[in-house]
């Protein structure tokens, strides 16, 4: 009775292993990418103001046009360029804008590239839309992955898209700018549309203000998009709130698929966009500052448990590790975990087949947290 191409997707497995400790309140959660801090007061008061003063109304389905000029000025600041708001889409989610931008570029038959591994949604996104998915995988050393460039760009060839996640989820693999210039340049000489999913370009632990990007290289008519999302950096993953950077005769469009998808992003919800990004960069600064020693802290203690590999993730808020002779059946060991230490991971293989073997631990949380969560997984392996 289903789409074929429903039918052939498969479950969340994070999902999947978070039910194995549903309702159990003595597990130590790490399985989803969200922090464990709400979101900052100021922007939650914006919101509350907002619904105050009645603006429970449909909005534009571009956005508030405040909201749109902010994201503008925003991204252009960061950049180092000029980014009209006309070339901006508000969206609710940043799933939402990766979705958007598939429903309107991606015919059935297209053929899409994706670096791996990578969250699931954005090998799901491009098979909803019957395309074809060729999957490029990182290689690993000591747990550093890599990209293998030639690789990438021989299987772009005669593709419609090429989608990069970076920094990447789950691993914090961030593309280098030399491999995003020469992406950039053999897209345009093929006419490959490139999506960057730009939703953790904040989140990077080397001092830079984002992660390497060629967004401040593009014009208004390359064919180029970046999406992006409040979630991460304004720690505000429930509010649903994303945006696109599009090439400005496709932004017209994107209003009509908005329209078909959600009319629109909440107007209280878009307060509180504005003023997470009038506060400028210290909320920001001071997320990277937490989640940079939240890493240094696990990384190191991780380490120095036996049989365990893990390298420090440039980006991200996620360690990806695995346990000799222990997770090459990801799931299994993963389910272990919860049932035997109360300790919760994502299965590599949530993430597609190259992430089997490995498992996910989002570090956005307490040192307290972090400290428990490491002392149940040595004393669960030194229990087997």
């Amino acid at each position: 009775m289903l789409r074929t191409s429903l039918q052939d997707l498969p479950a969340s497995r994070i999902r999947e292993l978070a039910n194995v400790g549903l309702g159990r309140d003595d597990v130590v959660k790490f399985w989803f990418g969200e922090g464990d801090l709400p979101t900052p007061d100021f922007i939650r008061a914006a919101a509350k103001d907002s619904l105050d003063a009645g603006e429970t109304f449909y909005a534009s389905n571009l956005g508030l046009p405040e909201l749109r000029a902010a994201i503008a000025a925003y991204v252009s600041r960061l950049h180092g360029t000029r980014i009209g708001e006309e070339r901006i889409v508000v969206t609710s989610s940043g799933v939402n804008a990766l979705a958007l931008t598939c429903q309107s570029l991606i015919d059935p038959g297209d053929r899409v590239v994706v670096v791996t591994p990578v969250w699931p949604n954005l090998t799901s996104i491009p098979r909803l839309m019957n395309a074809q998915v060729t999957r490029v995988p990182l290689s690993c050393t000591d747990g550093c992955f890599e990209l293998d460039l030639d690789r990438l760009l021989e299987a772009a060839a005669g593709a419609r898209m090429v989608i990069v996640n970076s920094p990447g989820n789950p691993t914090g693999w961030t593309m280098a700018q030399p491999q995003w210039d020469a992406l950039l340049a053999s897209c345009r000489r093929r006419g490959t549309w490139l999506l960057a999913d730009d939703a953790y370009e904040r989140l990077v632990y080397d001092g830079s203000m984002h992660a390497p990007s060629v967004i401040g290289q593009v014009g208004a008519e390359d064919r180029y998009v970046s999406a992006n999302t409040f979630s991460k950096a304004w720690t505000m993953t429930g509010w649903r709130l994303g945006w696109v950077v599009a090439p400005s005769p496709l932004v017209g469009e994107f209003a009509k698929i908005v329209e078909f998808n959600t009319s629109c992003a909440p107007v209280f919800v878009q307060r509180a966009a504005l003023a997470a990004l009038a506060a400028g960069e210290a909320p920001i600064q001071a997320t990277v500052a937490r989640l940079r020693a939240a890493r240094d802290r696990l990384v190191g203690n991780l380490q120095r448990i036996p049989g365990v590999e893990v390298a420090s993730p440039p980006g991200a808020m996620y360690a990806f590790l695995r346990i000799r002779g222990r997770s090459e059946d990801s799931f299994a060991c993963a389910k272990a975990l919860v049932e035997e230490a109360g300790l919760g991971l994502a299965p590599g293989i949530a993430f597609g087949a190259e992430g089997e073997g490995w498992l996910r631990w989002c570090f956005a949380a307490t040192t307290e947290l972090l400290d428990e969560g490491v002392a149940r997984l040595r004393g669960w392996l030194g229990s087997r």
